[in-house]
């Protein structure tokens, strides 16, 4: 059985139930996995709500255990539990029974944490969809150690790996609710009217357990997790997909969240605002003093701006949470964010995307007094267009993008007066007003573009100017 190399992303592995994520690959995938992780290791396991997923829990298993691991299954939880899990003592996950009963031998020790997690789950993709997201040692497994392992599958592919599904339960999350319940005591009994959006995804796995202990007054929409989502797609960066949450704000609410299918993105909704992440990231570093911020090259420069003048560090780095999480880690900030609503908080946290904990720490904002609308219309003015997609091919888009670079030393005589460029990750134009950004998709082949101005003409322009920027580029492969 041929397995598809496409599979093996960037930032993790991903594909069609059946047709590239099936019994073959994937117990493949834990066994190469587990080897990786070191064989005789500790893995815990948890999944989203798609009706597959513990089917592929299964395989994964069967895999890790042909490794030589130990298997722990939390069962169904939104993405960040499962990270929070990386952070706990196994003999504080164990489940009641167990704990009163003799605990299963774990090598080396049940007051260690696990070595590694992996999370199944399609995150805002449609529900024919899944995927795995990998920690281990607490960092997230990425890039080219998701491409290696990729080769290593494939390579082995005729390997028969038998059914093991030996594996012992744990409860992540009831430690995590009553980790929440404590760091934020002091918002109970909020006098606000929440609205939140779990689009049917495993947010309302522990998000109102939460609320109900903080005695908040919440409305829920569509908390049931239901894998082939109903109501509408997952995916709270697209606009379509808030319009429930948005009349039911209007109607009865003071702010509103929505989620996407796993839980670590998140979007924040006032009468006023689409609150962005970059957005977000100024708002929770007013609480913070003298922070470091890591942003992405999609992230407004009105972000960058504010935050230095606030006697801020900022740091414009590579979109995706796995760059993210490695850079917040080499430079001990205290924060970072994406446009797209992934927000990271080392801040009183563990440093990792959490859309849960992220509301939390909004609400806090608000009952510090934090007028939301205020603080963003305190913001200079710019026009900033939403991603915009170019289609190519896997096999063009980066070469587009280096031919994009080789034409910027000598640019068309009509482009707009660059100041500077910044190449972290695809290409960011700085004009005198504004900048325009081309980059990769590291998940699709797309090229993606915005633009941002402080006049909505001179937007547009940039956007002419660099789309014939990407016709030249393309024309010259």
């Amino acid at each position: 059985m041929s397995i598809q190399k496409s599979i093996f992303r960037e930032y993790d592995i991903r594909g069609i139930f059946k047709e590239e994520l099936n019994e073959q690959s994937v117990k493949l995938i834990g066994y190469h996995l587990g080897q990786k992780i070191g064989g005789n290791k500790i893995v815990a396991i948890g999944f989203d709500a798609r009706s597959h997923s513990p089917i592929l829990r299964d395989y994964l298993t069967s895999g890790l255990n042909a490794a030589g691991c130990t298997v722990l299954d939390m069962g169904m939880v939104a993405t960040p539990v499962n990270y929070f899990s990386n952070y706990q003592k196994i003999r504080d996950l164990l489940s009641r029974g167990q704990a009163q009963g003799t605990p299963p031998t774990i090598t080396p020790s049940l007051d260690a944490s696990s070595d590694a997690s992996i999370m199944i789950t399609g995150s805002h993709n449609p529900s024919e969809y899944n995927g795995f997201k990998i920690t281990i040692d607490k960092a997230p497994f990425f890039g080219e150690d998701i491409y290696a392992l990729g080769d290593e599958v494939i390579a082995d592919a005729d390997r028969k790996i038998p059914d093991s599904t030996e594996k012992i339960d744990i409860d992540v999350k009831t430690p995590y609710i009553d980790f929440m319940v404590k760091e934020f005591a002091h918002l109970k009994g909020l006098d606000k009217k929440i609205v939140i959006d779990c689009g049917n995804g495993v947010a309302d796995t522990v998000l109102t357990k939460i609320f109900d202990a903080l005695e908040l007054n919440y409305t829920g929409l569509y908390c049931e997790p239901d894998g082939t989502f109903p109501n509408h797609h997952p995916d709270p960066s697209v606009e379509k997909n808030l319009a429930d949450v948005k009349a039911l704000l209007e109607k009865e609410g003071d702010i509103a969240f929505a989620y996407d299918g796993d839980a670590d993105r998140i979007a924040v909704l006032t009468h006023k605002y689409n609150i962005k992440g970059d957005q977000m990231a100024l708002l929770f570093a007013l609480g913070m003093e003298n922070p470091t911020v890591i942003g992405e090259v999609k992230c407004s420069q009105v972000m960058y701006d504010e935050l230095e003048r606030r006697g801020a560090t900022a740091i414009m780095y590579k979109t995706g949470h796995s760059n993210l999480k490695v850079k917040m880690k080499e430079t001990n900030a205290d924060l970072a964010c994406e446009v797209s609503g992934h927000i990271f908080f080392k801040h009183r946290y563990f440093g990792y995307d959490d859309a849960i904990y992220a509301t939390l720490r909004m609400l806090e904002l608000i009952a510090d007094g934090i007028e939301l609308d205020a603080e963003i219309d305190a913001l200079p003015f710019v026009f900033s267009t939403e991603e915009i997609k170019v289609e190519t091919t896997e096999e063009e888009k980066f070469a587009i993008i280096d031919a994009i670079k080789r034409l910027l030393q000598n640019p068309p005589a009509d482009f707009p007066a660059i100041k500077n460029i910044i190449d972290v990750d695809g290409v960011r134009i700085n004009f005198e007003n504004g900048w325009g950004l081309v980059r990769a998709s590291n998940t699709t082949p797309v090229l993606v573009t915005r633009f941002e101005s402080t006049d909505e003409q001179l937007a547009k322009e940039y956007e002419g100017k660099v789309n014939a920027l990407i016709s030249m580029a393309k024309a010259s492969l």
